[in-house]
């Protein structure tokens, strides 16, 4: 059932929208280009919300900032569009009662192709050989930005089927700087414990770090459609997006610190968080990074809005989808079901709380230091051990992508990486995770 709209998508994806002509109008390279990597790490349609805020941006930047499409590289599973959940076949919003965001989006990776190696291939300028095989090619005259959005846990960030870790992303930044690969780079990012990514980045990379939350906490889902049942954006990415709107198309008026002050301001769900380069960067305006909006852009802005609607932690969309689901449904082996996946996912949550005690006993030898590394999330100070860790428990026990609930208590099994081996934990991990 995937398939086929997935290759209708492809089609659609790669014609609409696109004008070789106007892309060679937009973007000045005499002191370097603009590129972009714009990345939704999910997939389900309860997870709509990623995928359309990735779609509202590539608007953003390539119809009003004036970036060419061909500097915009979009990494998203493709599946929510043509979704048989989806009563607005083929579009998707980003706000209710709002415009299709979906039609004229060139994703260059979707499906199996949305993974942690080809996004860091990606950023490297490797060739792939997968999807568009689209690249990035920056230089040392070029500025970088980033964005991801999807579920985090502790030095991890989800993928549709698999995890980038802290570790890996800093080697591949470390590498990047080495190399030469960019003036700037400047990096928003919206998932759970997001901060936790960049803590440790260094200042002197000319990398800067935006984040939906800090190290130690949950982002947030925001604007709630009652007819698709699902949220349409997650809370931070909608307040630096509308923001950005408002300011249209006086980019270079507003500096990076100034956009993340208002929006941290506008963020009053978690603790949006800067890391890396806070000197620099910092005094740099938005559009060094955003685009320079000029006389090829589309003058008119989308939809102004101003995110005053319920918002839900990220963990706990899941659960609460269902719920409301199961609330409506009017089939009785529909509303069977979903008391099933409800019980399933509420147990579970209990029952990855148990197992985490248990890991850490096992690993401390002590229920009172099972006390101590469960009271609140601690600095990763040792990267290469918490992907070790996280990495058995994700194969072995529950995967954050289907049991997102999971990354609320995966400090747990992180925290012990400060002061234990990672063989121990992770021999822990297997002996109480062997049901799976």
């Amino acid at each position: 059932m995937f398939a086929i709209p997935l290759i209708i998508a492809s089609v659609l994806l790669t014609v609409r929208g696109y004008h070789l002509a106007e892309d060679s109008l937009r973007q000045s390279e005499s002191e370097g280009k603009i590129w972009a990597v714009i990345v939704a790490g999910s997939s389900n349609w309860w997870n709509y919300r990623h995928q359309s805020d990735v779609c509202h941006l590539y608007h953003l930047l390539t119809k009003q900032h004036g970036i060419p499409r061909k500097n915009v590289i979009t990494m998203m599973y493709n599946d929510i569009a043509f979704n048989e959940e989806n009563p607005r076949q083929g579009e998707i919003i980003n706000a209710v009662h709002g415009k299709d965001v979906y039609e004229g989006v060139m994703i260059d990776y979707m499906g199996k192709d949305v993974t942690p190696q080809n996004f860091l291939d990606i950023l490297s300028g490797k060739s792939l050989s997968v999807g568009s095989g689209k690249t990035l090619k920056s230089g040392p005259k070029d500025t970088v930005f980033v964005n991801f959005v999807d579920h985090g846990g502790p030095g991890v960030l989800g993928f549709p089927t698999d995890e980038l870790h802290v570790t890996d992303l800093t080697k591949t930044l470390e590498s990047m700087h080495a190399d030469n690969r960019y003036k700037q780079m400047l990096w928003y990012v919206e998932a759970c414990y997001s901060g936790s990514m960049f803590s440790k980045l260094s200042p002197n990379m000319n990398i800067t770090a935006h984040t939906a939350s800090n190290t130690d906490e949950s982002s947030y889902a925001c604007v709630k459609d009652e007819d698709l049942h699902v949220y349409l954006g997650d809370c931070w990415s909608l307040n630096w997006m509308n923001n950005t709107e408002q300011i249209f198309p006086n980019l270079e008026k507003e500096t990076v610190e100034q956009q993340y002050e208002i929006v941290k301001e506008m963020t009053t769900e978690s603790h949006a968080s800067i890391y890396g380069d806070l000197t620099y960067i910092y005094s740099e305006p938005i559009s060094a990074f955003l685009g320079h909006p000029g006389a090829a852009t589309e003058t008119e802005p989308v939809l102004k809005r101003n995110v005053k609607y319920q918002s839900t932690a990220t963990p706990d969309v899941l659960l609460e989808y269902l719920r409301e689901k199961r609330e409506k449904a009017t089939n009785n082996d529909d509303a069977e079901r979903l008391d099933q996946e409800i019980r399933y996912h509420s147990q579970t949550e209990g029952k990855v709380q148990e197992i985490l005690e248990q890991i850490s006993r096992q690993v401390t030898g002590s229920w009172d230091m099972v006390a101590v590394f469960s009271r609140r999330p601690l600095s990763i100070e040792h990267p290469e051990c918490n992907k070790d860790v996280l990495s058995a428990f994700f194969s072995q026990c529950y995967k954050m992508q289907t049991h997102p609930y999971i990354t609320k208590y995966l400090f747990r099994l992180t925290n012990l990486c400060n002061m234990y081996n990672s063989g121990s934990i992770v021999d822990a991990v297997l002996d109480n995770c062997s049901f799976n």
